[in-house]
């Protein structure tokens, strides 16, 4: 799977500094329009995925130690690395992890109030998720686990938060 189009754009889809002004963003709305429980949301969600990156990245890529398929002798005709491999474990994808507890808290805190956060957060998570595959540094079923991962640890997360600190004791 190869375009000159996706060859460009796909590789920046994984690169934090294009996904700085959502987050920005974000942390500004939730400032804006919730103040201290904005503040409070927003540690909810750095947590949830601290606690995502821990369990991806210590207790399952250490034990697991998969190697990515950019460092995989066997996998070398096949793969065509489109940025630099890394030296880490490649199962679970903590990039898929940590953005799909991103999307799926944000779903359980704010899904009842708008739908399309929904979609938004799945559309933006999977477009991160699936850049990990077609770069070459993750094999398909090291994002479809991690995002399942991350998505269980940021519903339960989320849900967990919203029975705590619900929205409507904001206003």
């Amino acid at each position: 799977m190869s375009n000159d189009f996706f060859d460009t754009i796909i590789p920046w889809l994984r690169e934090g500094k294009l996904w700085a002004p959502l987050y920005l963003f974000l942390a500004s709305f939730l400032w804006i329009n919730f103040r201290r429980r904005g503040l409070i949301i927003g540690l909810g969600l750095i947590l949830s995925v601290g606690l995502t990156d821990f369990t991806s990245g210590t207790l399952i890529k250490k034990n697991v130690q998969r190697v990515r398929p950019c460092n995989d002798p066997s996998m070398e005709m096949m793969v065509v690395a489109r940025v630099p491999c890394g030296s880490g474990y490649s199962f679970t994808s903590n990039h898929a992890a940590n953005h799909f507890a991103i999307a799926a808290f944000l779903i359980a805190v704010f899904g009842r109030i708008d739908r399309r956060v929904r979609y938004a957060a799945v559309l933006w998570a999977a477009s991160i998720a699936f850049s990990q595959v077609y770069v070459g540094v993750h094999y398909p079923l090291d994002v479809v686990c991690g995002a399942l991962l991350g998505s269980l640890i940021g519903r339960l997360s989320g849900r967990w938060f919203s029975r705590h600190y619900p929205l409507w004791a904001a206003f």
